[in-house]
């Protein structure tokens, strides 16, 4: 392999005047396959993002074979042993997990293959939208690895054990609509719908409190893990109550209006 075929894909991010960030994983002529300097561009993304006035985040790929095949074979496999402990797979846990995180809404926009590390970059975000090409898997075991980037986790947690294991231990590959029926997906669509289904969830999330809505995001995950719900409920509610999002909120339900967020408005830019 040489420095070319390493540096040749490209991570970026531009957001619209409505402050929806589309972050383009580049590489489609590797299938999108990661490597390590793709990695640390998406580490700086985020940290861009959880600061910017974006309101919802979109995750997409380059071309229409696949979403991703993962992470970039030919580069890990020269990794030592000890470095790919302390970097390859901590960094790509340190940087999924901070996508895991963003208080904005995330959506990963889905097309064709989505397998090993393509996938887990899926699983890290809060909504899946797949085409009805998409096929899903992680073969990691095929060549004596593990999924690394935090799949077995949030892929047990999203279907549960029994289904984790077909994908992971007899390396299935499944279709969207069973994916979808697993609840790995949030929804799929024919490919031509794709953009359009896309479009309907992000201009629902863009119709909520901001402030509320993050908030909600965060509950959300603290609930996953077990958090007690009526403590934590309590004090974001207090929290939200003092917004004007939710004087608005209400005034706007009495009136038997559509309400007025005050949501940040950014111009189109790259973050």
């Amino acid at each position: 392999m040489t420095e070319s075929d390493v540096r040749d894909g490209t991570v970026s991010c531009e957001v619209d005047g409505r402050g929806v960030a589309t972050v383009l994983i580049d590489r489609p002529s590797k299938l999108n396959a990661i490597t390590f300097e793709m990695v640390g561009e998406l580490a700086a993304i985020l940290a861009r993002l959880r600061d910017s006035p974006a309101r919802v985040v979109v995750i997409r790929t380059a071309g229409n074979r696949a979403f991703s095949v993962g992470a970039d074979i030919g580069q890990f496999s020269t990794y030592a042993a000890e470095d790919m402990w302390r970097h390859w797979i901590a960094e790509g846990h340190r940087v999924f997990r901070e996508l895991s995180e963003l208080h904005q809404p995330t959506v990963a926009v889905i097309d064709g293959i989505a397998v090993g590390g393509g996938l887990e970059l899926a699983l890290a975000c809060d909504f899946r939208i797949a085409s009805d090409d998409a096929r899903f898997g992680l073969p990691e075991n095929g060549i004596g690895t593990i999924p690394g980037w935090g799949g077995t986790a949030r892929l047990t947690a999203l279907v549960g054990y029994a289904h984790a294991c077909e994908l992971v231990l007899a390396r299935r590959r499944i279709d969207a609509r069973t994916a979808h029926e697993w609840g790995l997906v949030t929804s799929s669509h024919p490919t031509v719908s794709l953009d359009t289904a896309v479009a309907e969830i992000t201009d629902d999330l863009l119709g909520g409190a901001a402030l509320a809505q993050q908030t909600s995001k965060q509950l959300l995950r603290l609930a996953a893990n077990g958090a007690d719900a009526a403590v934590l409920e309590a004090l974001a509610s207090g929290f939200t109550a003092n917004a004007p999002d939710f004087r608005e909120g209400v005034t706007a339900f009495l009136e038997k209006r559509t309400p007025q967020f005050s949501h940040p408005t950014s111009s189109p830019s790259e973050a």
